[in-house]
C-alpha cells in the first residue's frame, strides 16, 4: 500500500499532530497533572519534544500547567465537549442506525421517549411491505406498561415511583394480555432489569408484539428507547441481538461508553 492509499483514518498525515493526539491521550489517562518525564515516557516521544507541543497545547488552553514541569487536560476540550454535546440529537442520531435496521428486518423501528407517565413515538422506520395494519405516528401516546420502551422506562423506577404510578393509572389495559394488576407488572420489570430489553406481547394491541432496547447518553441515563413492532406471527426473538446491537450503536454516538 502506497502512502497516497492509506486509509484516511488510520494514522494523521502531519507527524505533530499525531504527537498532539497521543500527548492529549496521555494526559486524558490521569485525573491529576502529570511530569513532564512521566508523559514523555508513556507518550514515547523526547522530552524536549513533548515539551515543546505541550507548550503549544497550553497556548490554546488544550491542556493546562497548574504548576512548572507538570500538565493536565485543558479546559478549552470542556468547552467544545459541550459544544459537541449540545448538537448531538437523539432522534439524529438514531434516524440512519434506525433506517438500516428495518432494511434487516423489513418491520417497523421506533424510536421513543418518556413523557409523564406515556411514551412518545419520535421517529420511526417503516415501508408498506411490513404487513402492519396500524403503525404509530410520530407524536404518538402510549401507557408505559402497555409497550415495550415503556417498561423499559418503568424498570428505572425504584419500587415506591412504580406503586405510584399503578395508583395513578389503574393499570388500565387495552387487550386481554395487557398487564393490569401491580404483582404482575413489578415480575415483568424484574425481567427486563435483568436481561436488558423489554417486550409487549399483544398488550397494547391485539395481533402487534413489539422487542425493545434502550438508548442511553454520555451520563448513563436511559433517554428513549428503540423498538421493533411486528405483526404476532412474524416476530423473530433472532432480531433482538440486533436491536441491542443498534441501540448501543445510537447510544455510543451520543457519549455512553458502557456495555451492550
Amino acid at each position: 500500500m502506497t502512502k497516497s492509499d492509506t486509509p484516511s483514518n488510520s494514522v494523521p498525515s502531519v507527524q505533530v499532530i499525531e504527537r498532539m493526539f497521543t500527548l492529549i491521550d496521555v494526559l486524558a489517562s490521569r485525573e491529576e497533572a502529570m511530569s513532564l518525564k512521566d508523559i514523555s515516557e508513556k507518550a514515547g516521544l523526547h522530552p524536549s519534544t513533548a515539551h515543546r507541543i505541550l507548550n503549544d497545547l497550553v497556548l490554546g488552553r488544550f491542556a493546562d500547567r497548574p504548576q512548572p514541569g507538570s500538565y493536565r487536560l485543558g479546559m478549552r476540550l470542556l468547552e467544545l465537549g459541550n459544544l459537541v454535546k449540545g448538537r448531538l440529537n437523539v432522534r439524529d442520531a438514531a434516524l440512519a442506525p434506525m433506517r438500516e435496521l428495518h432494511k434487516l428486518t423489513q418491520q417497523p423501528v421506533n424510536l421513543s421517549m418518556r413523557q409523564g407517565d406515556e411514551i412518545i413515538y419520535v421517529e420511526r422506520a417503516f415501508s408498506e411491505r411490513s404487513g402492519m395494519q396500524v403503525v404509530r405516528a410520530i407524536g404518538g401516546r402510549a401507557p408505559l406498561h402497555l409497550t415495550s420502551v415503556g417498561k423499559l422506562f418503568l424498570a428505572t423506577d425504584d419500587p415506591q415511583r412504580i406503586r405510584a404510578y399503578a395508583t395513578r393509572t389503574s393499570l388500565q389495559g387495552q387487550t386481554k394480555n395487557s398487564i393490569t394488576d401491580l404483582p404482575r407488572l413489578e415480575r415483568e420489570l424484574s425481567r427486563v432489569r435483568q436481561s436488558g430489553q423489554a417486550s409487549d406481547n399483544e398488550e397494547l394491541e391485539l395481533g402487534v408484539r413489539c422487542m425493545a432496547a434502550g438508548v442511553y447518553d454520555d451520563q448513563a441515563k436511559l433517554v428513549a428507547g428503540l423498538s421493533i413492532s411486528s405483526p404476532s406471527g412474524r416476530m423473530d426473538d433472532a432480531w433482538m441481538p440486533k436491536l441491542k446491537e443498534t441501540a448501543q450503536q445510537i447510544s455510543q454516538t451520543l457519549g455512553y461508553r458502557g456495555g451492550a
